[in-house]
């Protein structure tokens, strides 16, 4: 989530509301007799606030597990394609990647593609890299319904990315369901999926058009798949408690913690939030997209049951909330 907050920022300064979130890499194993011990992947959706996410540190924690196992994983697959007389260069894999990003499979796939081991993206999937193909290695994630309570743990709405690439969805979606996944992509480039919309039943029901950048003629541009404004206003009605929670937690956090903790806090948050060491005081200033009235009624309560002093500062052109602690 390192681009959120400049991507917060730009959304904020360009007049849209932006929703921050991360597709997190999970694992399912199946409990079924015939599938027993079989694992798949599965991308679990986490939105939050424009505050970013309560217990930063836990979210950070999970996410750094998995960069640091798409290296490993990633060094294994060039390994096992250089068995297979199909080698690329781990260079090439990395400068895909781009600096600071973890690799993983669409970069090894772009990099078969660029050393013209294959003529499509699609085609080194197919032939090498998909689940159970000659090049795949397992990666380090976590299983699926602990993610979706981690989500919940960080004050975010866990939703299902793109169900229909799964193998066996029933079964996934029941366990997710247990573990109170909140909803289900069902919007694809072609509209809304009947088949989708009743396998999600209560879950809500959004869409996305997956996009990652990797170049492929099939992958769906940003802003691809259009929303009706029903979708969204559901999604932000169930949000909204979620989050005024989430942001609960985070003052109390910084009411309660030692300022060390504080000030470093602030190197983790993934939010529009800055924290600003003063003279005698540590300031604590919030999204100005924070603007509905229960929202700023609930930050005002809560410095006033803390102990805080609560203002509205004029930040970039735009009014917020801030609340401040002594030194």
């Amino acid at each position: 989530m390192e681009g959120v907050p400049v991507a917060l920022k730009v959304a904020r300064d360009l007049g849209m509301r932006l929703i921050p979130g991360v597709e997190i890499s999970a694992k399912f194993a199946s409990t079924s007799q015939l599938q027993r011990g079989e694992e798949e992947n599965v991308h679990i959706l986490a939105y939050f606030s424009c505050c970013g996410p309560a217990h930063p540190e836990e979210l950070e924690a999970c996410l750094n597990k998995i960069r640091e196992g798409r290296y490993t994983r990633a060094k294994r697959m060039v390994q096992k394609l250089k068995a297979l007389n199909k080698p690329v260069k781990w260079e090439s894999v990395l400068d895909i990647a781009g600096d600071g990003v973890a690799p993983c499979r669409p970069h090894v796939a772009r990099a078969l593609l660029e050393a013209g081991h294959v003529d499509t993206i699609g085609e080194a999937f197919t032939r090498f890299l998909r689940d159970s193909g000659p090049a795949y290695v397992a990666g380090a994630e976590q299983p699926a319904e602990e993610v979706v309570r981690l989500i919940h743990r960080t004050g975010g709405i866990a939703v299902l990315a793109h169900p229909w690439s799964l193998k066996n969805p029933s079964p996934l979606i029941d366990r997710l369901k247990d573990a109170g996944l909140d909803g289900m992509e069902v919007y694809r480039s072609g509209g809304k999926d009947p088949a989708w919309v009743t396998c999600a039943g209560n879950l809500l029901k959004v869409g996305g058009s997956d996009y990652h950048a990797s170049g492929a003629v099939e992958e769906t541009d940003v802003g691809g798949i259009a929303l009706p404004a029903g979708t969204m206003l559901q999604f932000l009605t169930t949000a909204q408690p979620i989050w005024i929670s989430a942001l609960r937690v985070i003052l109390e956090e910084f009411a309660q913690s030692d300022l060390e903790t504080v000030l470093s806090a602030s190197l983790s948050w993934k939010g529009d939030i800055t924290i600003r060491k003063l003279e005698k005081e540590v300031l604590l200033i919030l999204s100005p997209l924070l603007d509905g009235e229960e929202e700023r009624a609930l930050v005002q309560n809560e410095a006033l049951r803390l102990g805080l002093s609560h203002s509205i500062v004029r930040e970039q052109g735009f009014d917020c909330c801030a609340v401040s602690r002594q030194l």
